[in-house]
Formats: structure tokens, sequence, C-alpha cells
């Protein structure tokens, strides 16, 4: 089979007043990626906006809940459509000089080899779409290409056959990852206790959390929406 995923995160900084970090990767097999990018923009549609705006976390709001809510159930009755996630919790408990070089973004690539392992199988074809973090960024995608591809012997590079970065604006697969990190940013950051001036946001994620238990770990093998929630060694 031959897959396209597409990787984003939330709160990804060394310095951003957040103690976790998000990423997530929607993910599905090729054939099916024009049909769902023409099902999200016809559902865009029928919400009355245009077929160009673009999904974000940071636009769910009162006004626009029932449109997230659909998108949301579409995501889940869509048996052709998946996620990944990793929550990193205590960033600020990082060791980056014993474990990582000195270097956070080491420690960010780690993660995200972590989160993207779990979903590559070595009999299949993937191509993978970052979302664009900075303009480093090329360097470290070409060095997790090579690390996901050796994990699995692939040495020919014949399973991973591309990862790159793209812009979030040209892919609604990307957009979905986006609302779904968002979401567990919202939430494990405690967010979703405190802030009281979102309706929308609280409103979606409680319905993310009646489908899964947003605390917990799922199993290995559960595919729809697999969890994997990592802490700092003590």
């Amino acid at each position: 089979m031959k897959y396209v995923v597409y990787s984003d995160e939330s709160c990804h900084l060394e310095y951003d007043n957040s103690q976790v970090m998000i990423l997530g990767a929607m993910y599905c097999e090729a054939d099916n990626k024009n049909r769902i990018f023409n099902d999200i923009r016809e559902l865009k549609k029928k919400h009355g906006l245009s077929s160009y705006f673009e999904v974000k976390w940071t636009k769910v709001s009162e006004s626009k809940i029932d449109f997230y809510l659909d998108l949301f159930d579409y995501f889940w009755n869509n048996k052709d459509l998946y996620y990944r996630g990793l929550v990193a919790k205590e960033k600020d408990k990082l060791d980056n000089i014993k474990y990582n070089d000195g270097d956070y973004d080491l420690w960010y690539y780690k993660m995200y080899f972590l989160m993207l392992d779990q979903i590559i199988y070595p009999e299949n074809e993937y191509r993978i779409f970052v979302d664009i973090k900075d303009t480093r960024g090329g360097k470290r995608v070409n060095k997790l290409r090579e690390v996901l591809c050796n994990n699995i012997y692939d040495f020919r590079q014949e399973v991973v056959k591309q990862i790159c970065q793209i812009n979030s604006k040209d892919s609604e697969i990307l957009q979905m990852a986006d609302l779904i990190n968002g979401a567990l940013a919202f939430y494990h950051r405690g967010l979703f206790e405190l802030d009281e001036s979102n309706a929308g946001k609280k409103a979606f994620v409680e319905v993310l959390k009646e489908k899964k238990q947003l605390d917990v770990q799922t199993d290995r093998d559960d595919r729809k929406f697999n969890l994997f929630i990592w802490t700092p060694r003590s």
C-alpha cells in the first residue's frame, strides 16, 4: 500500500510558555487523498465558508463550532483516515545537555521519530509531509528520513520515499492534524478546565473526550486514534 502522511506540531518551541508539546500525523492511503481533500472542501462550503478556508485550532470559535464538530465527525466516521499523536510532557525537565548534545531541536526530532515510527511498516510505501517549522528544517527532515529508514533496514529508502516540508494552506489533511493537535494541547495544558473564554474550543475537546481518554496512552495497534504519552527520565 502507498500512504501519504501529514504531520504537524503544537507548542513545539523551547521557550513558549508551555510544558507540553504535541506532535501529530493524519494519514491515509494515497489513492484516497484527493477524495478526502474534496470532501473537506465541500464540508466547508456547506457551512458557508470558502473552500480555501484554512482549518486551524486557533480559528475554532463558538460561531463556527458546528462546522468544526461536523469536521471531527467526518474524520471519526471515515474508515480511510487515521491519526497518530504524541504528547510530550514536562519540557522544563529536559536535560538536553546530557541526552541531546545541548540541542533542543535534536530532542524535537527524536520525538518526531517516536511519533512516526509507529505507523511505518516495511511492506508499504510512504510520503511524509511536515508543516514548515523554520528555515533550518530541511536538513533535519532529511536526517529524520534516514533514521526512519535505517530502523526498518530500508537502506535504499524504498519504504519512506519522501519527507518534505509544505505549507498547511496547501493540504486539508494537514489542517486536520493541526486541529486535533491543538485540541490535545488545549487539554493537556490545563486550559480545558481553566479557560472559560472560548466555548467553541471547550465544546470540541468535550466531543473528543467522549471518543477517547486523553490522559491514557492507547494500545499500540489502535489505528484510528493512536496516542503516545512521553515524559522525560527523572
